[in-house]
């Protein structure tokens, strides 16, 4: 992104009241270029604000420091840069002094960590996966603060019940119930809510190969397999976190929620955002409600196409997609938020980069051109098998008996696997399994081509040269964690996870584990920038459960443990990373930051497997079918086993080079060349735009559409068009003021009532 801002328009002044107003507050500046910080992230370039629509003043001094910036025509300019993102839709707004470890924020960070946990891990057993929000976390947190509030006596003015003023009662209440506060137990309450990977190890384990670590061995793996990845972000922060072009997109909401909540309540402008977001939530809350089904058919998905033709197997395979594994979405509309929106995770219409979102709506193009093709032209045998399925099979269209193949001690048996024969994907998932291996290639040569020569002149200069970021400099009042921490955190979770996983008697040798860490270590600068610039990373879970059936072949369940060790990693160290970033808008201490996930890590952890093993020990019957109920389900643990058994049993004998599948890790470096050709014509042609054409989520969606219900996908596609585009370039007042409540709002009330 480029970071210089556009020349801007002012009108002359006619009103002496906004040099008052400029006198009292923290002052405001409308200035051709981003203009210097001082230490205080104050701007130093004092003009008078009277370009400033009246609305906007009162927001602006209400929410503290931030850029308004005005075209030639004298109308806001739009969201395009990084300093963008970072100086006009962002508060620099801070106050040191604001309490933040109180009894509140300890008793909210906790009583709501158990209950993520708890119910976090009660979802990962249901028939429909379900997560705990971010932002259901932080709506009601947001409720309980302010009723403690009122009810907890404290020593402030006109409190219901007066108290002296000692440390006791300020700790008890000291005040308004403040964003510091607010930010850390939704930190806290979001990290132990997260099923751990290890979950799924576990449960496989005691449900399919009847083995039970104790409850130390088990407790200790969670631990160490999700604070693994810490060490490693910690390290990577100076160039992951501390920089502007850092944006991570995603956050938008949620910090313009947390400015909306508790910066300038008594400002106009303010209350009308507030007005405005608790009426949507309202509105969607209500929505979602009726009819009584949070997910009825009818909201999920609308075919015109389908219902002209409803006799056609192949308009049900294009245009249906209503539910899961019917058909590619084409063209459908979808009713429903809870498909439609981002749910708490990383993508949305409403705030994801539109050239993000535009590579991700071209990989789904090409997925449904490739996946109709293969079908019809009967590639890989598609027509004996489901247009879309996850499910190994023989050749003849039955599901494929994987544990038939196994010695009793589950490793592979090759007299076995002569008589049974070796599985066949359906079309549809092979392209999945290509583009997920093809992205890893692109994400690789993306970062060199696009991104490294900026991280290595960070990492070259971190120690003379100080980052000039507005909000990393307001952070400098407060004290960092030092680089040491996060080794000696990545040192001791290494030796944890070598302990554990030979006491759980994994089968994955020492050697293999640090082969695992390393390939999760090299990967999270990679996929580490792209979350944090275009906020996408896609999973490359397949491309590790590969490496690893190639590295120990024949077990499954070392297969599993070297996943863990090398996914999970990467992905903890995305969650720490976004945090520190929220930290850094918000302004919460590093050191803040840093103790409440690991202490929600912990909770998280030791909760994950108490409730898995009540559930297990509960409903193993259910658990082990493949139906289960419309109460408990185990197919994500059915998932996990079998993409265990097919790549750390039968990682050899598919994808050895010569095999029917031998071309699949060869799309590593097809999508090595992938980035070139757009890198290239972006060199000759700078201004035509294929520096926009993000090719790692290009190629990795070229799969995209081979599982679950893809109804939202056309209606999530003309919604971005006009949040991102038209909203974005022709309404840029309204977009920076409303565009990422309006998500927080259609995101929230949708978590709530499904709670």
């Amino acid at each position: 992104m480029n970071s210089q801002l556009s020349a801007t328009a002012r009108k002359p002044s006619s009103s002496g009241s906004l040099d008052e107003k400029l006198d009292e507050k923290e002052h405001i500046d409308v200035v051709p270029e981003l203009p210097h910080v001082d230490e205080k992230g104050l701007y130093d370039t004092k003009v008078h604000p009277a370009s400033l629509h009246g609305s906007d003043i009162g927001e602006v001094f209400a929410e503290g420091p931030r850029l308004i910036d005005l075209g030639a025509d004298g109308k806001e300019r739009p969201i395009e840069t990084d300093a963008d993102y970072s100086t006009r839709l962002i508060s620099l707004d801070d106050d040191p002094t604001l309490p933040i470890w109180t009894f509140r924020m300890w008793f909210l960070s906790l009583g709501l960590s158990c209950f993520g946990a708890v119910l976090g891990q009660i979802f990962y057993f249901r028939p429909q996966t379900v997560s705990v929000s971010q932002l259901f976390l932080q709506i009601i947190s947001y409720i309980m603060g302010k009723a403690l509030e009122e009810i907890i006596p404290g020593p402030r003015e006109n409190a219901r019940v007066s108290t002296p003023d000692t440390w006791f009662w300020r700790f008890m209440n000291p005040g308004p119930f403040n964003i510091k506060e607010h930010v850390a137990i939704t930190i806290m309450a979001s990290t132990a809510s997260d099923s751990a990977l290890a979950i799924s190890i576990f449960a496989a384990q005691d449900l399919y190969y009847n083995v039970r670590p104790n409850a130390a061995v088990g407790i200790f793996t969670l631990i160490g397999s999700q604070l693994l990845g810490y060490g490693t972000a910690g390290i990577m922060r100076s160039f992951l976190v501390y920089p502007t072009f850092a944006v991570y997109p995603q956050l938008m909401p949620t910090v313009q929620l947390f400015d909306a909540l508790h910066r300038g309540q008594e400002a106009i402008m303010q209350k009308k955002r507030l007005k405005f977001f608790w009426v949507l939530f309202v509105a969607i809350f209500v929505w979602e409600w009726f009819p009584p089904r949070p997910s009825s058919p009818t909201l999920t998905g609308i075919s015109i196409f389908c219902l002209a033709n409803q006799d056609s197997a192949w308009f049900t395979r294009i245009f249906g997609g209503a539910a899961g594994n019917e058909g590619l979405g084409a063209f459908a509309l979808c009713l429903d938020w809870a498909y439609v929106g981002a749910g708490g995770g990383s993508i949305g219409s409403l705030f994801t980069p539109l050239s993000t979102l535009m590579s991700l709506y071209a990989g789904c193009a090409v997925c449904m051109i490739a996946f109709c093709a293969c079908y019809a032209m009967n590639v890989w045998h598609a027509q004996n098998f489901p247009f879309l399925t996850q499910l190994l099979y023989s050749q003849n269209g039955t599901e494929y008996d994987q544990l038939s193949i196994l010695n009793p001690d589950f490793t592979l048996n090759e007299e076995k696997l002569a008589v049974q024969g070796l599985p066949w994907y359906a079309a549809s998932q092979l392209l999945f399994k290509i583009s997920r291996t093809m992205y890893i290639g692109a994400a690789v040569t993306h970062f060199f081509v696009w991104h490294f020569r900026t991280v290595y002149k960070i990492v070259r200069n971190y120690r003379t040269n100080d980052c000039d970021d507005a909000h990393y400099r307001k952070m400098k009042v407060y004290k960092e964690l030092s680089n040491w921490w996060y080794l000696a955190i990545l040192v001791a979770t290494m030796a944890m996870a070598i302990a554990t996983s030979y006491a759980a008697n994994s089968g994955l040798p020492w050697w293999g584990l640090i082969v695992a860490v390393f390939f999760a270590w090299m990967f999270v600068p990679i996929i580490g920038t792209l979350y944090a610039t275009v906020g996408y990373a896609p999973s490359i879970e397949n491309m590790v459960q590969m490496l690893g059936g190639a590295l120990i072949p024949g077990k499954p369940v070392a297969n599993m443990y070297f996943t863990m060790y090398g996914y999970n990693p990467v992905v903890q160290a995305l969650s720490l990373l976004r945090d520190l970033k929220l930290g850094q808008y918000t302004k919460l201490p590093p050191r803040t930051t840093f103790a409440v996930q690991t202490v929600g890590t912990i909770i998280g952890g030791l909760l994950n497997f108490v409730v898995m093993k009540t559930v297990i020990n509960a409903q193993r019957t259910i658990l082990r079918s493949v139906q289960g109920t419309n109460v408990w389900s185990g197919q994500q643990v059915q998932s996990y086993n079998s993409a265990a058994i097919a790549w750390g049993a039968l990682g050899k004998p598919l994808y050895a080079t010569g095999t029917r599948y031998g071309f699949v890790p060869y799309m590593l470096i097809a999508g090595l060349g992938f980035p070139i050709p757009f890198w290239l014509l972006h060199r000759m042609y700078p201004k035509v735009g294929f520096n926009l054409v993000f090719t790692p989520i290009l190629v990795a969606e070229l799969g995209y559409l081979s599982v679950g219900i893809n109804s939202s996908v056309f209606t999530a596609f003309l919604l971005a068009i006009f949040s991102q585009y038209y909203l974005r370039k022709y309404r840029a007042t309204w977009f920076r003021k409303y565009n990422f409540l309006l998500s927080a709002a259609l995101d929230g009330g949708t978590s709530v009532i499904y709670f």
